[in-house]
């Protein structure tokens, strides 16, 4: 068997179709999977890293903000989406996949339309509540759609979606168990309360602003402490703030052990990525979701809204968020009856299955 995986641009993309080749390699030992990916983006270097063969694509997505340099880049985007086109059925012809199957970013549009065209089963995995115009338009030639939300049926033909849930990473399953680990992991005091906070894989600007400007919190309560993933691109510069100097306050660029930020936790601020949100509803822990408002059609505020409507996660605007998330931090980790409450709530929204089930439709297309 020979599956072909197409997803990148940010781990909300890419630790999914991880996790799924991860199952599938688990239950098919001996299949065949390379993934295909856009030169230049983080799956280049995470896919290698979780052993599996990826090739790249010349391919970039539209900029809506109009600068000359966006302006000349989306110039070139038809030719590089036909350049695209030419190399992906090259690589299917040499592959001979059984199926493809598309987790989002820029490399999944070319991937999943050149192999509808070469009449090979595609299947999709749509991680949000509110479906993208690529995924709606690969939709038509797709023989099964992964969701993760209900309702989608708005977006796409009802015969074929699969509510599956997002997947994830095995080790975020059962992360209680890693708490001393994990204390140990990120050199933290045992006696003090933790908070997560996590812009996503290439950090948030507003996030990030959370704790760079409240430094005065972290000096009042030096009981509690912080892990700090603020993302590549803005380390060089927030190293050096006050905030980062601070003995509770710990940094980090990327956090390479999810499962251990999750297990030591006391309360999480995090964007309202899919992949978060599913990580989250494994994890119970009190959460505070900040969605981005620079994404498709607000879907991460739709994500979030799906949780706070029932008690299952406090929602913060972008505007408001350095100015409200640390009080309300305060006001539920002195409520112990509201935080084992929105722990309870955000675990009835968990999907631990989710890789199987999807890797259950993905063998369904292949005759095996």
């Amino acid at each position: 068997m020979k599956v072909i995986f197409s997803a990148g641009g940010t781990g909300g993309h890419i630790f999914p179709a991880i996790a799924v080749a991860d199952e599938l390699k688990r239950q098919m030992p001996d299949a065949e999977i390379l993934f295909v990916g856009a030169l230049g983006k983080m799956e280049m270097e995470r896919v290698p890293t979780a052993g599996y063969k990826i090739k790249g694509l010349n391919i970039a997505g539209f900029q809506r903000k109009l600068t000359l340099k966006n302006i000349w880049h989306n110039v070139q985007l038809p030719f590089k989406i036909l350049d695209s086109m030419r190399a992906v059925r090259r690589i299917i012809k040499n592959f001979k996949p059984d199926v493809v199957v598309g987790f989002g970013g820029f490399a999944s549009g070319p991937t999943l339309r050149a192999a509808a065209q070469m009449n090979i089963p595609t299947v999709l995995q749509e991680q949000n509540s509110y479906a993208g115009v690529t995924n709606k338009l690969l939709a038509k030639s797709a023989r099964a759609i992964c969701v993760a939300y209900e309702g989608l049926e708005k977006y796409f033909p009802l015969n074929k979606i699969v509510l599956t849930g997002n997947p994830v990473r095995a080790d975020i399953i059962n992360v209680k168990a890693k708490r001393k680990e994990g204390l140990n992991f990120f050199g933290l005091d045992s006696s003090k309360k933790t908070i997560f906070v996590s812009g996503g894989s290439l950090g948030a600007r507003t996030l990030n602003n959370c704790i760079e400007q409240n430094t005065d919190f972290f000096k009042q309560h030096i009981d509690i402490q912080v892990i700090w993933q603020c993302g590549k691109i803005y380390f060089d510069t927030l190293k050096t703030c006050e905030a980062a100097q601070l003995p509770n306050v710990h940094l980090l660029p990327f956090v390479q052990r999810m499962d251990l930020a999750y297990a030591v936790a006391d309360i999480v601020i995090a964007r309202a990525g899919a992949l978060t949100i599913s990580e989250l509803c494994l994890v119970g822990v009190p959460v505070i979701l900040v969605p981005s408002p620079n994404v498709a059609e607000d879907h991460q505020t739709k994500n979030a809204t799906a949780l706070s409507k029932k008690n299952a996660a406090v929602l913060i605007p972008d505007l408001d968020a350095a100015e409200k998330s640390l009080p309300m931090v305060l006001d539920i980790l002195n409520d112990t009856q509201t935080a084992q409450s929105l722990g309870e709530n955000i675990l009835k929204f968990r999907k631990p299955d989710a890789a199987k089930d999807i890797v259950k439709v993905i063998i369904s297309q292949t005759g095996e």
